[in-house]
């Protein structure tokens, strides 16, 4: 597969498929973490020119296997199609050292998860993000940064992520539909409440 031109998604498809850490594809590429936060976190931007030429050499210098997850994670998935006509925002909400979680009811199970919603045609979903943590939780907060955007590997559905900060209000459960408990949680503690590998990567450095 021939990359014509590199983007901050494809960009992103590459560090996925060479399975590093921001910091190790920045060490790897010889650019700031700065630099590669700002691809997950712009997806549509296009890099500077000595960034495509890092990331070229990158890419020519990988392993036939990487190669092969670069091409299946850039090629258009029949769940990506799908996904488009439904997003999700998801926020990740801060206060000092806690992070705020929604246990919500599934099909056969409990889940503990982010507060979100679907994102509606034409509305952005910083906002959405923020009015659905107020709705389902009473809590009140606002976008930091974007953290980027996925289709999530168990739903397919198109998720879009932000870090926000804590402005006011008294955590409740708003939601009792929906869910059935909503609580701050230690930083620390988050892999015990949501496994590890279901967690956006970006997530995990955010909160470190």
């Amino acid at each position: 597969m021939e990359v014509i031109e590199w983007t901050g998604r494809t960009a992103c498809a590459l560090q996925q498929a060479l399975r590093m850490t921001n910091e190790q594809f920045a060490q790897h590429l010889d650019v700031g973490v700065r630099t590669v936060a700002s691809w997950h976190s712009q997806p549509d931007m296009v890099p500077k020119n000595d960034s495509q030429q890092l990331l070229d050499t990158a890419y020519e210098r990988a392993p036939a296997s990487v190669i092969r997850r670069f091409a299946a994670l850039c090629r258009p998935a029949p769940e990506a199609a799908q996904a488009q006509a439904f997003r999700v925002a998801v926020a990740v909400v801060t206060r000092d050292e806690d992070v705020l979680l929604v246990c919500r009811r599934g099909d056969d199970a409990l889940s503990w998860q982010f507060p979100a919603g679907t994102v509606k045609p034409g509305r952005p979903g910083a906002v959405v993000a923020v009015e659905e943590t107020r709705a389902e939780t009473g809590v009140r907060c606002a976008v930091r940064q974007r953290l980027g955007e996925r289709v999530h590997p168990k739903t397919g559905v198109l998720v879009e992520y932000f870090a926000a900060d804590y402005l006011m209000g008294d955590a409740e459960n708003l939601d009792v539909e929906e869910n059935i408990e909503v609580a701050w949680i230690p930083r620390r503690d988050l892999t015990r409440f949501i496994p590890e590998q279901q967690i956006y990567p970006p997530i995990l450095e955010a909160l470190a």
